[in-house]
């Protein structure tokens, strides 16, 4: 022993000793830590995780819309044709020499596309949106809803932020490759999510936090628009948009990562009584549900599931219309300048987001109080959002250039079509708690086509931008929400289905198309139940 110091051995178990003291201080100062959290925090987990669950779906949507706006600064051009005259063509915001014209000065206008590729390039989000639904539902269900879901928003804010010097090098092209990545980050969002809240809310509590939660689709919808109709205003560059929200996006996650987590049970700060409490109020079945494979085979041969499809359609249809194509109506329509059309495209949203809450509460009430049944209140809330939209938009359409009228019917559309919330959008929720993801993911991969198909479709319809052109795109929004709704009315269901749990219900006397998990599994499950009863 040289220096006074112990022999190898010893000194070996002296660090040893010391790594798991260090150990144990750091997990006792984490516990300290949660502890302080824990007494701190009076909020509900669950009611942090709407908030936080409400930004996220703000983030998403002003960095799915932002692009809509901007492309009004980004083209020279409008029109197809230089040349086509519109006889009816409303009067503009801008007088130049006391004499009327359709065209703004745009200083940062470098491109020169048409009205098809513009559709084209605003229908590139949705390609990759579908793509990712289904395959972000089950990671979400596989390995719990947070990175999946955080991850995913964090990659589209950060091709956002990339816009400018993406477009400026390949055009058209990289552009619409750009915003179908961006799909892409985005697709897992609502599959995540409704997965995590089956996860967290009671039943009793779903119609008010899936209405708090996806109010943030509105409220990204109002604050992109407002925000991009301020950074676009006195001819500033279109570049600061794509800034400005992939930077929004890049906090939120930050956020995220430390507030929410996938289930109650692996938050480490959530109280003991409101753990207790979702434990015993939330449905969800065992844990080894998840081992087992999704049960496509009855998911789709179930009428309801078809009916959540239906409805899903028609909802997207009309919603899509106006997200993508009111500000570029607002603009090359009514005539508004780009000020003007970006805080006034926001009204709809706004409408939207203050109704959403009262459905949401009318239509918990009325469950509570037996008024009505889950089914009952899913189809009122339905077709209030189905039917009252379609009849709007087509009076706005014939309002002509009365631009109060029309912007009056568009925000009054908006307003009913908040009734989705309470209506078709929990379903899932209803039909399916443990396969809230895949279910969601399912019917977004499918409505999303409308998304896919709205914007290219607006383009072929409204070459030169006119008010008639315009009003047979919207007399087919019209077929499509009505007609989609009474498939929605016709099959609808409001109880947990079967085949969301065969453990627990079994399989039906008219099942003939074999096992959906595997049968000694089940086996097993049943006589651990009958133990249990005994």
């Amino acid at each position: 022993m040289e220096n006074g110091e112990p022999p190898a051995p010893v000194q070996k178990l002296l660090e040893e000793e010391k790594a798991v003291t260090s150990e144990k201080i750091n997990n006792n100062n984490n516990n300290v830590c949660f502890r302080i959290l824990q007494s701190c925090c009076f909020i509900p987990q669950r009611y942090i995780l709407s908030i936080i669950g409400l930004l996220g779906v703000c983030n998403a949507y002003t960095m799915r819309v932002c692009l809509n706006l901007a492309i009004t600064q980004m083209v020279r051009f409008n029109q197809t044709s230089k040349d086509y005259i519109d006889e009816n063509a409303c009067p503009s915001d801008e007088i130049i020499n006391n004499v009327t014209t359709t065209i703004t000065e745009k200083p940062y206008a470098i491109f020169d596309w048409d009205q098809s590729t513009q559709g084209l390039i605003l229908s590139g989000f949705y390609y990759g949106y579908a793509v990712t639904q289904v395959p972000g539902g089950y990671l979400a269900e596989r390995f719990g809803g947070k990175w999946i879901l955080g991850v995913g928003l964090l990659s589209t804010a950060l091709f956002t932020f990339l816009t400018p010097i993406v477009v400026k090098i390949g055009g058209a092209t990289w552009l619409f490759v750009l915003r179908v990545l961006q799909g892409m980050g985005e697709g897992p969002t609502m599959p995540g999510l409704m997965l995590m809240l089956a996860r967290w809310i009671p039943p009793h509590e779903r119609s008010i936090h899936v209405a708090l939660v996806f109010g943030g689709a509105q409220i990204g919808n109002i604050f992109g628009s407002f925000m991009s109709g301020i950074l676009l205003a006195d001819g500033r560059d279109w570049a600061y948009v794509f800034y400005f929200f992939g930077g929004f996006g890049i906090v939120w996650f930050i956020l995220w990562s430390f507030l929410c987590y996938s289930t109650p049970n692996t938050h480490p700060y959530i109280s003991k009584k409101e753990l207790n409490y979702l434990n015993t109020k939330v449905t969800i079945a065992e844990s080894q549900n998840v081992k087992d494979p999704v049960p496509w085979k009855a998911i789709l041969r179930s009428a309801p599931v078809w009916a959540l499809v239906c409805a899903a359609v028609g909802h997207d249809w009309g919603y899509y219309i106006m997200v993508t194509d009111l500000p570029k109506y607002s603009n090359d329509v009514l005539k508004f300048n780009i000020a003007t059309t970006g805080t006034l495209t926001a009204l709809p949203y706004v409408a939207m987001l203050i109704s959403s809450v009262p459905f949401g509460l009318m239509c918990d009430l009325g469950i509570k109080k037996g008024w009505h049944s889950v089914k009952t209140g899913r189809i009122i809330y339905t077709t209030i959002a189905a039917t009252g939209p379609a009849i709007c938009i087509i009076l706005a359409s014939y309002a002509g250039c009365d631009r109060t009228a029309a912007m009056v019917y568009f925000v009054l559309s908006m307003a009913l079509m908040a009734g989705y919330f309470s209506g078709m959008k929990v379903n899932a929720l209803d039909l399916a708690p443990n396969y809230a993801g895949t279910l969601t993911s399912f019917l977004n991969t499918i409505s999303t086509c409308a998304g896919i198909t709205i914007p290219f479709l607006i383009g072929l319809m409204t070459p030169n931008s006119t008010l008639t052109e315009w009003r047979g795109a919207f007399w087919v929004c019209f077929a499509v929400l009505v007609g989609t709704n009474v498939m929605y009315c016709v099959w609808v269901d409001g109880k947990q289905q079967w085949w969301d749990d065969v453990r627990q219900f079994g399989y039906p006397s008219d099942w003939k198309h074999g096992p959906i998990i595997k049968e000694h599994i089940l086996q097993q499950s049943e006589v651990v139940k009958l133990c249990d009863q005994k």
